[in-house]
């Protein structure tokens, strides 16, 4: 069996594409926190309250919908987790057989 026919190297290759995936979406928040608090910083005392209040409520509707990607994002590195332990356990079994 070649590497590239190998289930073990394409769960690790489909395990690598969901951190990348999580990896840009964490760096994709941070970026936005920044900007939020450099915002923030720059409304002084003189800022609009009703403005204010739309802004928290959007930013909240943002929040909702990033835990909604985050845990679904969670719950394709628990599948693929599983499916890669499965994996190691059916090599070692095989491996077990061929000696």
């Amino acid at each position: 069996m070649s590497d590239s026919e190998n289930p073990e190297f394409a769960a690790l290759s489909d395990l690598e594409e969901v951190i990348k995936h999580v990896s840009d979406e964490l760096a994709s928040w941070r970026r936005r926190a920044l900007k939020a608090e450099s915002e923030r910083t720059s409304l002084g005392s003189d800022h609009d309250v009703v403005a204010l209040k739309e802004r928290i409520v959007s930013l909240e509707g943002q929040n909702r919908e990033l835990e909604r990607r985050l845990e679904a994002a969670r719950s394709r590195l628990q599948d693929l987790l599983k499916r890669l332990r499965f994996l190691e356990e059916q090599a070692t079994v095989a491996q077990g057989q061929a000696r």
